[in-house]
């Protein structure tokens, strides 16, 4: 496969008479219960992104009869695949149900980039009536992008899918929810957290590359550390943290309080920042916590999001 991004699965030109059948074998991905539908990212208006796991894989074969899926195949040490997805993801929004967008980590789900011969990253793959369409390789400009989803539309049509996810006159599909997860949810709207936490554990020992679970756990150990906070204890935390700069503790309380207020970029910056400033072995230990910290809050805000994609550069920078 080449690395190149200008070797793409849909042509400029002719793109409705691209041959669907017989690319690959994707029998190997095998359909445990569960699926996979658009969900809501935290606004009113509706999500066309979902992840791409062991558990929705099979439904998101099944949509793909009714509209293209696009696959963003990204890993956590490749920020270029990180800037695709969310790239990915803000163009797919514009097309309001139209298309799908699969975001594929081949780290937790290494059958995918198998089952579709895909030797790196970034990368996209489309799905149309369950057979794949190879898109391209490499990181490209928004504009370049988006002309490969429009050629999408284009074979997509030609045979035969044409819906919308998004069609106010549609049925609305709600997707059922695990039962470790419902478990988690109900717990936590009754306030109890150590059982929503557990319910979660659960679920990942259960099926470690379950994003949602693994999501989840990271918003309930959020919720953990900062429960019972007061407007007078925030501040009192606050100014331990600016008083002791190399106190670890302190830093990560803080970065929690920010997350939780909506300062997302300060909540990540101050994590990376503590592993930047405190280099050397006598610090290794603190390091190690920072980042498995700082891993923890880009669960919580999506590894989609641009804010993580560069949060995740200046990780990389600061550890290497």
């Amino acid at each position: 496969m080449t690395d190149s991004a200008s070797q793409p699965g849909v042509p400029a030109g002719g793109a409705s008479g691209a041959n669907l059948r017989g690319a690959i074998d994707l029998s190997s991905l095998k359909p445990p219960a569960s699926t996979a539908a658009p969900t809501n990212s935290g606004g009113s208006a509706k999500s066309f992104a979902v992840d791409a796991t062991e558990q929705t894989f099979p439904e998101l074969v099944q949509l793909s009869a009714e509209v293209p899926v696009v696959v963003a195949l990204y890993a956590s040490w490749s920020p270029q695949s990180l800037s695709v997805a969310a790239t990915l993801e803000r163009l797919v929004a514009a097309y309001a149900g139209r298309i799908l967008l699969a975001r594929g980590d081949i780290e937790a789900f290494p059958q995918l980039a198998q089952a579709f011969g895909v030797q790196g990253v970034p990368a996209a793959v489309a799905l149309v009536k369950g057979q794949p369409v190879p898109l391209f390789n490499g990181e490209l400009a928004e504009a370049e992008t988006q002309r490969y989803l429009e050629e999408l539309l284009k074979v997509a049509a030609a045979n035969g899918v044409s819906g919308n996810l998004g069609d106010a006159a549609a049925e609305p599909v709600e997707a059922p929810m695990p039962p470790l997860h419902q478990e988690a949810v109900e717990a936590i709207d009754r306030g109890d957290l150590a059982a929503a936490e557990a319910a979660y554990r659960k679920a990942l020992a259960e099926s470690p590359a379950d994003a949602e679970a693994k999501a989840g756990l990271a918003q309930v150990r959020l919720m953990q550390r900062t429960e019972g906070l007061d407007a007078a204890a925030a501040d009192a935390v606050r100014s331990k943290a600016a008083e002791l700069p190399d106190d670890l503790p302190a830093q990560l309380a803080v970065a929690d309080l920010d997350l939780v207020g909506g300062h997302v970029e300060d909540a990540l910056n101050r994590v990376v920042g503590f592993i930047a400033t405190h280099p050397g072995s006598s610090a290794e230990s603190d390091r190690e916590q920072a980042r498995v910290r700082v891993l923890e809050l880009f669960e919580i805000v999506g590894i989609s999001d641009p804010r993580v994609a560069k949060a995740r550069q200046a990780l990389a920078r600061a550890l290497f």
